[in-house]
């Protein structure tokens, strides 16, 4: 009885103390108070037993929207941007200028603006026969011709490429002779190249091809490689390379000091168009001078041609081994 005793009253104890949550399962410190358990037994939510919320008060690292910025802070960071794209088109791409004599009438007339292609001779391109080109002065050419004086307004302006160019120093005519060609001018005309006649409708009215003078207007010039031959298309009125002929270049331009085509009169809107090469300077014949220049044009695609047949060639055969060998 009395082991009975004991052995109810132990299986009492034992069923007291399985009914007690253990000790151990809490910190020492008795920072977590027992009893109280979490909703659905995640021991994630709230202690009143509603579902966790998703807004965040202060201070709890949720980020907040941010306000965006006023016109007036955004406008010099535009304008600044704005800025570099202009100087990065007339630096790389197009640029304006403005014609300031009469010399090219009636092609362009004083204060037109026209722009020009600066991409194309990134590429290696040298001007062609009959193009309207703008180069810097190559040996003094413009001595006792009047020059602007822009304001520092305008320098700035024209140096980003806002304004047409303020550079004093720049020339515009049209490109008559390439390396490699024969320019002639006798009595009144016409002018010839390498022989041929051009027809040039585009020489200002009353003015004849040639002019009759001992300072330059009658001349048979060979243009060496690397240079071209200009001239203005008022023939009475444009001092080019026929009346350079004793500087350091005899009146030829060096490409190198070609800024681009002029492709465009982009002002005044009434006067816009094109400024496309002359049919006469498509005549069959005109480029026999130059032989070499039609060679060194046609070698690139020949030799891309010649290196590529063995390729394609090289390839079919790889291709028919790797059949053969997957049919073995």
């Amino acid at each position: 009885m009395g082991d009975a005793a004991v052995g109810a009253r132990s299986g009492r104890e034992g069923e007291e103390h399985r009914g007690r949550p253990a000790e151990a399962a809490y910190p020492a410190d008795g920072s977590a108070t027992p009893g109280k358990a979490s909703p659905a037994g995640d021991g994630d939510g709230p202690g009143d037993g509603q579902p966790p919320t998703a807004q965040g008060g202060p201070g709890d690292g949720t980020p907040q929207a941010k306000q965006p910025r006023s016109f007036w802070k955004e406008l010099p960071i535009l304008i600044g941007i704005a800025l570099v794209l202009a100087l990065l088109i007339k630096t790389f791409l197009v640029q304006a200028f403005s014609i300031p004599s009469d010399s090219m009438q009636n092609t362009l007339q004083q204060g037109d603006r026209v722009l020009v292609d600066k991409l194309t001779p990134w590429f290696g391109s040298e001007p062609e026969r009959g193009e309207v080109v703008v180069f810097h002065d190559p040996d003094n050419w413009l001595a006792g011709e009047p020059t602007p004086d822009p304001n520092p307004l305008q320098k700035v302006l024209s140096w980003v490429g806002l304004m047409p160019s303020a550079e004093e120093k720049d020339l515009i005519k049209r490109v008559i002779g390439v390396g490699g060609d024969t320019v002639e001018c006798k009595g009144t005309g016409p002018l010839k190249v390498n022989g041929k006649v051009l027809s040039e409708p585009y020489v200002y009215p009353g003015n004849t091809p040639c002019s009759q003078d001992d300072q330059g207007g009658q001349f048979k010039v060979k243009v060496p490689e690397d240079h071209i031959w200009v001239m203005g298309d008022h023939r009475q009125n444009s001092r080019d390379s026929r009346y350079n002929q004793a500087d350091e270049n005899h009146g030829m331009v060096p490409v190198d000091e070609v800024v681009g085509r002029a492709v465009v009169i982009a002002w005044p809107v009434n006067r816009w168009t094109n400024l496309p090469v002359p049919a006469t300077f498509d005549q069959p014949g005109l480029a026999a001078g130059s032989p070499s220049a039609a060679v060194l044009a046609a070698a690139p695609q020949g030799l891309a041609l010649a290196g590529a047949v063995p390729l394609v060639l090289w390839r079919r055969r790889r291709q028919g081994d790797g059949e053969g060998r997957r049919e073995g």
